[in-house]
């Protein structure tokens, strides 16, 4: 499956992400902290890049200074009062904080001793063990398993080629994100990520009797093969893609800049084409794309602009016999289509519609083969997968699994296969294999291992009122056998931002709190992307308040309904979910009893003001510039979490956050937690109500680690 595609279709999960170490979908990490070992077999000669300077103009130059909001900063050494004052300040707060956290843990030891045995319980019997996605060059067969990569031949399961290892290049702190295989398959690229980085190392292995290293690429993000000796890649800095290289490895070896963004709020990737034909480079922002064709016959000719940039319109290309095959939102209504055109005439005025989706129907993934395209959908909480056949020029629509929530796509290298393998999953449902045969026009189930079946869960689906009549979709899970739900304690989640679902893969704490008696409920609120493009736009900028009345509607529903009460309740968000769920705690506290944030986005106002920070530009698509907007200004004023804090009786709170996370600064997390308790504490102290109580504001500040990305080890920690 393609990069480009998902986190085009995910809302450009470069602003925010949900990680998984099988996902080679996911954004890429930093390598600053991975460094190689010397080692006998890494052969770097000539693994220098010569990268050039970008053009003038493509940074600019005033994200680089930062003071407070309204203060005009008139001296050299003013400024640097000011920063030294705000570090010192950010290192009391943490110091603080760490302590609070060293006292309070232990407390906690029993039951997460508890807590733990139970998980890895969970763990073993629930995993997914099936083989490794494979990727299949004609007799070779390449894949992944714990660190290593293999190599063997299709017919023999027993003669195991080992073609790298993280532990003997010395990178035992990294996981394989990503492999590309050259077409004549002489070279081999990987990508490294580790987890306490937002950046990757891509590794180029020459293959042979004797695999050697011909070259590592610091902080690179998405890359491929144009030809047999010339990759394409793109550069990684502050959470910005911004540049695409070429380099090559036989004749005149050479690495040159192809193309530099200008714009701060676009983000770069490369893709190829299943039939290898095109490699493109895409740049889109959070609502806008612009696609370049670089012709794989001639890679070192220069890219052809497919259709310039329009306001509004995001596409992705597809090739298919001469033509290209456009996923777009162009036109009406505002979801997503499948156009074609002639390569020679790619504008959109020459774009014929293939295909469009209904109105309310997320589009969650796209795969192209040589006769057919396969679209994976969400429509009414449902899973479908629609095959659009080119050649009988028919749709055929198969409603997925009930249970299913969350499906992966796996690799097809070869689009000429006659088979699209994927998984599906839920919170509480263990993966499980599937494929569709082109040949038998059917769906199959894989047994390759058996995965237990939860038997004893009940899966229900709700509509909640919004303020505005808006009906909002809920996910509810609880234990078949419970009795009295309305005494059960109850975990709502809630996201709502960038067009992303809330994610509902297979989670083993999940299934442990169902077998305990919780009910589980997702709210897929505004502002997220269950119900299509115009379920995420009706939830952005001066729309975001929607979402704070979908999430209150949906709470109270559920608590009318007899799925538990609010003393029983607890809020569960990351990232930008803490948005949401810190301003429901502000507004209608009495709702929950508790909330648990990770790395959540608290101080929206003061985060956007500041344009020195990597991704407030192109944050603005989804939040408003408050720097230019007075209105908009006061709207993010009027539901920021940090804000909006005032003495009453808050629910506990416990946050966790990560001291080098790039995306969600921790001084912003530090404000919020002191004002927070403050605000606690002011109430308590002039209040002598009977059963008046203190919340629990708890703090955990992790070191390692990066945005909401963790391995096992480390989640089960958490």
């Amino acid at each position: 499956s393609c990069v480009g595609l998902r986190n085009l279709l995910q809302g450009l999960s470069c602003s925010v992400k949900y990680c998984s170490k099988i996902n080679h979908l996911q954004t890429t990490c930093p390598c600053s902290k991975i460094k190689a070992k010397k080692c006998h077999i890494l052969n770097c000669s000539g693994c220098t890049c010569t990268h050039r300077t970008a053009p003038p103009g493509s940074i600019v130059p005033w994200r680089f200074f930062s003071c407070k909001e309204g203060t005009r900063i008139s001296s050299k050494r003013k400024q640097n009062t000011s920063v030294v004052t705000s570090e010192l300040l950010h290192k009391n707060l943490l110091k603080l904080e760490q302590e609070n956290w060293n006292g309070i843990s232990p407390i906690y030891k029993p039951m997460t001793k508890r807590i733990k045995e139970k998980l890895e319980e969970l763990h073993n019997k629930y995993t997914f063990k099936s083989e490794s996605p494979r990727m299949r060059f004609g007799e070779n067969v390449y894949f992944e398993e714990n660190g290593c990569i293999f190599l063997s031949k299709a017919d023999d399961d027993e003669g195991n080629e080992i073609l790298f290892s993280t532990d003997d290049l010395g990178f035992s702190d990294a996981f394989i994100q990503r492999i590309r295989i050259s077409p004549d398959q002489r070279y081999m690229a990987i990508s490294l990520k580790s987890e306490s980085s937002e950046e990757a190392t891509c590794v180029i292995m020459k293959l042979g009797h004797f695999p050697v290293v011909k070259k590592i690429i610091p902080s690179v993000f998405s890359f491929e093969w144009a030809t047999n000796d010339v990759l394409y890649y793109t550069t990684q800095k502050n959470l910005k893609c911004q540049n695409v290289f070429m380099t090559t490895f036989t004749y005149q070896k050479r690495t040159k800049l192809v193309y530099t963004e200008q714009d701060a709020r676009f983000f770069v990737d490369i893709y190829l084409t299943k039939d290898r034909r095109f490699l493109t480079i895409n740049s889109n922002s959070k609502t806008t794309s612009e696609v370049w064709l670089v012709d794989c016959s001639n890679p070192f000719e220069l890219p052809a602009l497919v259709q310039a940039r329009t306001k509004g319109v995001i596409y992705h290309i597809e090739h298919r016999n001469d033509e290209l095959y456009i996923l777009t939102t162009y036109g009406e209504p505002e979801e997503y289509k499948l156009m074609k055109a002639p390569v020679a005439s790619s504008s959109k005025e020459n774009w014929q519609l293939v295909y469009a989706l209904e109105k309310k129907t997320k589009l969650v993934d796209f795969e192209m083969f040589s006769d057919d395209c396969i679209m994976f959908l969400k429509n009414g909480g449902h899973l479908y997968l629609n095959v659009i056949s080119f050649v009988s020029h028919s749709v055929q629509s198969i409603k997925l699994p009930t249970w299913a929530c969350e499906f992966e796509l796996e690799s097809h290298p070869e689009h000429t296969t006659s088979t699209c393998y994927f998984q599906l999953s839920s919170p509480v449902h263990p993966p499980k294999r599937f494929a569709y045969s082109f040949k038998e026009n059917n769906l199959i189930e894989q047994a390759v291992q058996e995965v237990p079946i939860i038997t004893n869960c009940h899966t229900t689906r709700l509509l909640a009122k919004s303020k505005d009549e808006t009906l909002v979709p809920i996910t509810v899970f609880h234990n078949m056998n419970s009795k009295e739900l309305h005494r059960k304690p109850l975990l709502v989640h809630v996201y709502g931002a960038y067009g992303i679902d809330l994610n509902m893969s297979f989670k083993e704490e999940k299934l442990m709190l169902i077998e305990e008696g919780w009910i589980l409920a997702y709210c897929h609120v505004r502002g997220g992307g269950e119900l299509g493009l115009s379920w995420h736009k009706d939830g952005c900028q001066h729309n975001k308040l929607k979402g704070l009345h979908d999430l209150k509607a949906c709470i109270m529903l559920l608590h009318e309904l007899g799925f538990s009460q609010p003393k029983h309740t607890a809020l569960a968000a990351a990232s930008a979910g803490g948005v949401l769920a810190g301003a429901l705690c502000n507004t209608d506290p009495e709702l929950i009893r508790a909330m648990v944030l990770q790395a959540p986005f608290v101080d929206v106002l003061n985060t956007m003001m500041k344009t020195h920070l990597p991704l407030t530009i192109e944050e603005q698509e989804e939040w408003g510039n408050p720097l230019e907007d007075e209105k908009c200004m006061k709207y993010i004023k009027s539901y920021c979490p940090y804000q909006n804090i005032k003495p009453q009786c808050y629910p506990s709170v416990f946050i966790t956050a990560y001291e080098n996370d790039q995306r969600i600064p921790l001084t912003g997390v530090l404000r919020y937690v002191q004002k927070l308790r403050k605000a606690a504490l002011d109430h308590a102290s002039r209040t002598s109500k009977k059963g008046n109580w203190i919340p629990n504001i708890i703090l955990d500040v992790q070191a390692n680690g990066s945005h909401c990305d963790s391995s096992w080890e480390h989640s089960l920690s958490e």
